[in-house]
């Protein structure tokens, strides 16, 4: 999963970016709003994270643009303006969330979750495809209620493939999806990650077809 975070307090963009890689995100760090404009247009994110004291442009004009493009990324907005006004303001512009700054880490990551999740229409936690199970929350996978060894690069691929299963999906949308600016994945190691989740899934009846010329498609699963 892919995040913009769209933030010009240093520090605390420092410690919100490291935060969610080391929650397996990949994350693009915008200083202002000029940036996190041209990257929404650009990028394909699951979330922006939104402050509103933006220099160049305040948040809520990047918010506005961005539901001018009618672009569906999920926005959570993260800012210090707690004002009732600005709440409305922002959820009437599109916002899917608004938090108020301070807010423990525990608590915006189970936000960041739920917004995505709505956003791909998983309402569940847990993702099922037949006897694989994957769960978001903590980041463990079963198969047949056994637990599966996964790196973070094949729980963020197999993730990426379960809500978008019965779609094809490209490999620059797995390099988008895994990868920010500041970090580069090739299309042979996206073949590598492919590779071993087929060796780890495929024994229980789970395909990852490929479909040349377009990507990879994870097959629905025949019970």
């Amino acid at each position: 999963m892919r995040i913009l975070v769209a933030e010009d307090d240093a520090e605390l963009a420092d410690g919100l970016c490291r935060a969610l890689r080391q929650s397996d995100y990949a994350v693009d760090h915008a200083a202002n709003g000029k940036q996190a404009d041209a990257w929404l247009k650009k990028e394909n994110y699951d979330l922006a994270i939104l402050d509103l004291g933006l220099p160049g442009l305040n948040g809520m004009e990047v918010l506005r643009r961005l539901r001018r493009r009618e672009q569906p990324v999920p926005v959570l907005i993260l800012t210090a303006l707690d004002a009732l006004e600005d709440r409305v303001q922002g959820l009437d512009l599109g916002a899917d969330d608004y938090v108020v700054k301070p807010i423990a880490y525990a608590e915006l990551e189970a936000r960041i979750r739920a917004l995505i999740r709505r956003s791909q229409g998983k309402l569940n936690p847990q993702l099922r495809h037949g006897p694989l199970m994957l769960d978001t929350v903590g980041k463990r996978a079963y198969l047949d209620d056994q637990p599966i060894d996964l790196s973070a690069r094949e729980w963020a691929v197999l993730e990426f493939f379960l809500l978008r299963a019965g779609r094809i999906v490209s490999k620059e949308q797995l390099l988008q999806a895994l990868c920010g600016w500041d970090e580069e994945i090739t299309p042979n190691a996206i073949e590598q990650y492919v590779s071993r989740l087929r060796a780890k899934l495929e024994p229980a009846g789970i395909v990852i077809s490929t479909v040349r010329g377009l990507g990879y498609y994870l097959e629905k699963f025949d019970s």
